[in-house]
This record gives C-alpha cells, structure tokens and sequence, in this order.
C-alpha cells in the first residue's frame, strides 16, 4: 500500500493520479517498516500552473466570471497539492501504526474527490486546471519537514490544512453572493471532509506527543519557530476546530499568538 502511494505520488497528470489513488488497496496488511531512497520526481504534477512566490497570485473579484474561475482554480490547486501530501505522508515515514497509513489513503482518496469537482466546475467555467499561476506553500512546507514526522504533523495538517477550516466559509459566501451556487456547494463538502482531515492530523500528532511526553501546546510553538510556519491570524472557525478536535488549551494558545502578532 506504501508503495502505490509512492506510485500515485510520482503521477505527473492530475487524471493519472486520481486513477492512482483510486488503486490504492487499503484493506491489504500494510508493511511499517518498508524503506526506500526519495526517487527524483517528487511530487508529480503537470507542467501547468506556472508557480509564483504568494504575493504574485492576482487577486480577483469573486463578482467576476474571471475573478471566480481564478477563485476555483486557486481551490482545485490546493486540492491538487493536499493529494501529494497524503500521498507523501503514507510512504516516506516508517514505523507508525497500520491505522496511520490507512487514515492517509483514505485522506488522499478524498482530496482526489475534492480536486475532481473542482476541476469539473472549473471545466465548466471554460477554464483547465492549470490555466492560472498558484504558489507552492503548502508542499514548501512539506520539503522543509520531509525528516521529522512530528513537525509535518504540526504544520502541515494542523496548521496550513486547518487555515482551510477558518478560510472557507468567507469563501462560500462569496460564491454563494456571486450567484455560484455549484461552488458553494463543493465548499460545503470540502469543509466537512477537511474536519476529518484535520482531525487525522491531530490524532496522530497527539499520539506521537504522548509516546515521546511531550506537551502538545509548548511542542507546537517550538516546531513553528523552528520550521518558520507563518503566523496566523482571526477570524478563526473554532467550531469548526473543535471538531477537528482542537483542545481549548491550544485553541486559547492559537488566538493569544495571533493577538500577540497584530
């Protein structure tokens, strides 16, 4: 199972990826200790979109036809990159539980939903995924942590991909405002697996705090200066992360930062 998420992690067309990933046979045991050196080629992707530094992405009004599908495009790529991520997770770091690579596969497989309808609609604009330039921030990420699983842990899901929780309901309305009713729904369905996703992140990052006694709270704000995770800030969804199974210990932690950074 490791290896066919390398497999898929390798495919370089979105539509070669999602078939990959459809592939991935999560019911078969699954080896922790199967190792291999990093190939060349990662994370496959298409030659388009061309990626920019963040503050070179064009902000566009969601009232315009243009300003939405550069809106879904935007979506479809962070979609497109969270596959590679679930995808990079479940093959590069050995030794976990079984159920941790098989949370994984079935995050990958839901990214590859998401993207999918993404992709659809933004067919439906008239636009291709790759047609707009997209930055690379998540998977930059994913590099600067490729050697310490705690610290993806911490900053990948529970820190970039739980941004998404507090982003897109001000998204949502925007489509909804604009008339996108189609795109306000994917937002909906991406909002309630992205719960779950976040929640897998918090799972494992907890378990591995309890096996190494070491303090959720006090750790993360090590590895965020560490690792250099941008600093967040309100209006945080903390519903939403309450359900991802945020404690109020970090969630109080997470708003006095944000204060603290203003």
């Amino acid at each position: 199972m490791r290896a066919q998420a390398l497999a898929a992690l390798l495919c370089r067309a979105p539509a070669d990826k999602i078939a990959a990933v459809a592939m991935i046979d999560a019911s078969h045991d699954v080896d922790s200790s199967w190792c291999v050196a990093e190939p060349q080629g990662i994370p496959g992707r298409p030659a388009r979109p061309e990626l920019v530094g963040p503050f070179k992405v064009k902000q566009r009004s969601a009232h315009t036809e243009a300003g939405r599908a550069a809106l879904i495009h935007s979506l479809a790529h962070i979609e497109f990159n969270a596959i590679n991520l679930a995808l990079d997770i479940v093959w590069r770091f050995a030794g976990m539980p079984a159920g941790f690579y098989r949370d994984w596969a079935g995050v990958a497989r839901e990214e590859a939903h998401h993207f999918s309808l993404l992709a659809e609609h933004l067919r439906g604009m008239g636009h291709e995924y790759g047609d707009f330039s997209a930055h690379d921030g998540l998977w930059e990420m994913a590099q600067r942590t490729s050697d310490n699983l705690l610290a993806r842990l911490a900053l990948v899901p529970r820190t970039l991909e739980a941004r998404g929780l507090d982003a897109s309901p001000a998204i949502r309305g925007k489509l909804a405002e604009a008339g996108d009713e189609r795109g306000a729904a994917i937002l909906d369905v991406i909002l309630r697996d992205e719960i779950g996703h976040v929640a897998i992140g918090n799972k494992w990052y907890g378990h591995l705090c309890r096996q190494q006694g070491l303090d959720p709270v006090a750790q993360y704000r090590e590895l965020a200066r560490q690792y250099r995770a941008p600093r967040l800030r309100g209006p945080f969804n903390l519903q939403a992360r309450r359900q991802a199974g945020f404690s109020e210990a970090e969630l109080q932690a997470l708003q006095q930062a944000a204060v603290a950074s203003d």
